[in-house]
């Protein structure tokens, strides 16, 4: 069952248009990743989807309700981090939580309790001495100690360290357990892949691409290092071979995917000694779309 479906959406400013059409659709217990570069359109997306901008052609719906008509209704299921938190000075982290978790209808102390000790943040201090990563963990603790039946994250891990970003992704799985959904903007590639069902990559207010991580697999190229008791010749010249290079009497080489049968058929005539294989990531994905696009993202005072 769909709980977010955005269809056709376009959202202009002005002469420039932020987001051209995109099309999203994100089903009840998945977690999707909606990635792409600063300034391709993930947050603009997700501003419209939350009610605070209204597109200009288009429909936005979350729990079958229109994203800006039904915005108080919506809110009340959904639990929201941003990429950059901002919080009341004189409040403590501690006071900031409750005050969230109150607005949504919860009272889950030993939840409050777990995840503090988790993120390993001090509530009592105030929010005016915290640092940006202490800000996101205030909100990361509030959003996940809500009752949310959708949550909507926007670059959230930024300004985490590698220990507090595991924390972040555990929390995930953790909701994801219990049935719930999670849209998960990203340009983390790598946490996207462990997290995420599905992936929709967006450019310059596009989606170029979307579906499952094993669809996407095919754009990608998994990486070959090889040995060999003979020279291995015509290695140029065979299909779906990039950026070969030698390295003392090994070859290393990327493959397309498809392709990489035959390449391992030509490659054992010579008697393989040694033979490493990288598996394709994201990362590679991403690089396939945007390589040879020379120009910069277009961007308009800061959307993003």
């Amino acid at each position: 069952m769909s709980l977010l479906k955005v269809t056709n959406l376009t959202k202009k400013f002005g002469k420039f248009t932020a987001l051209d059409g995109i099309n999203i659709d994100v089903n009840e217990g998945e977690v999707y990743g909606f990635i792409g570069p600063n300034g391709s359109g993930k947050s603009t997306t997700i501003r419209v989807l939350l009610g605070i901008l209204k597109a200009t052609e288009g429909e936005a719906k979350v729990f079958g309700k229109d994203a800006w008509a039904d915005a108080v209704e919506i809110h009340k299921r959904i639990a929201y981090v941003p990429g950059d938190v901002n919080l009341w000075p004189n409040l403590t982290g501690g006071e900031v939580i409750d005050l969230f978790v109150k607005l949504r209808g919860g009272n889950n102390k030993s939840k409050r309790e777990e995840l503090i000790k988790k993120f390993d943040l001090d509530p009592s201090k105030k929010c005016r001495t915290y640092s940006k990563g202490n800000r996101q963990k205030v909100a990361l603790v509030a959003a996940f100690s809500s009752e949310a039946d959708l949550y909507i994250l926007d670059e959230p891990t930024s300004g985490l360290d590698p220990l507090m970003e595991q924390v972040f992704q555990e929390c995930v799985m953790d909701i994801k357990k219990e049935g719930k959904s999670v849209l998960l903007s990203s340009h983390i590639l790598s946490e996207v892949e462990k997290l995420c069902d599905r992936v929709g990559i967006i450019r310059q207010g596009k989606i170029i691409e979307t579906g499952s991580l094993s669809e996407l697999r095919h754009l990608t190229r998994t990486n070959l290092l090889v040995e060999t008791k003979q020279p291995i010749t015509l290695l140029n010249e065979l299909k779906g071979v990039h950026d070969i290079e030698e390295k003392d009497e090994a070859f290393s080489f990327q493959v397309d995917s498809e392709e990489l049968d035959a390449v391992i058929k030509h490659v054992s005539q010579f008697g393989v000694v040694r033979l490493e294989s990288a598996p394709p990531t994201l990362e590679d994905l991403f690089m396939r779309h945007y390589e040879g696009e020379g120009q910069t993202e277009t961007g308009a005072g800061g959307v993003s």
